[in-house]
């Protein structure tokens, strides 16, 4: 699978969950995400992540789940595998004897919904401020920048102040606690 992103800074939150309601967009509960973004081995900022695999171990609700996330053209668009783990710690173990490191910890509240095929998110980023994310996960080969300026038009149609932002969560808040 692949997952297409967009991301935007929200200035104002209530003005733009007004416009999501307007656009039919039904968003559900906050949910608290907490996770911790591992990077390969020796892997610095400087390298760019293009070509390079991540991991991220998140815990959502009492379940945890890791993911890996490959950015193929740009850092939005990503291969990405993802199942469900048991035992968080056991896992981070298992992800640092396999060469990954502890990169940043990423704490948002999320709530989600849907327009259409794409998952619509807007997170409150610990450190990062207030963001809308807009996300499609494929198994085609579609052009993925294509479809990352399909959903620049769709955000941009709800006629509220979006700053889009090529920077992943783990960029936004780097060097915070990585425990």
């Amino acid at each position: 699978m692949r997952e297409i992103e967009t991301k935007y800074r929200v200035g104002d939150t209530e003005t733009l969950l007004a416009a999501l309601k307007s656009a039919g967009v039904e968003l559900g509960d906050a949910h608290l995400q907490d996770d911790l973004a591992y990077a390969p081995a020796g892997w610095g900022p400087e390298q760019g992540k293009v070509g390079y695999t991540f991991a991220r171990l998140r815990t959502q609700d009492g379940d945890h789940v890791l993911t890996t996330k490959t950015p193929v053209a740009n850092v939005m668009e990503c291969v990405e595998y993802e199942t469900g783990v048991e035992d968080r710690e056991q896992t981070h173990c298992v992800l640092v004897a396999l060469g990954y490191e502890p990169s940043v910890r990423i704490v948002k509240e999320r709530r989600s919904g849907r327009s259409g095929d794409m998952a619509v998110c807007v997170d409150v980023v610990k450190g990062a401020g207030t963001f809308l994310e807009l996300e499609l996960v494929v198994d085609d080969d579609r052009d993925g920048v294509r479809a990352q300026s399909e959903m620049d038009a769709w955000a941009q149609r709800l006629g509220v102040a979006l700053e889009r932002t090529a920077d992943t969560y783990d960029t936004l808040v780097r060097g915070g606690d990585v425990g």
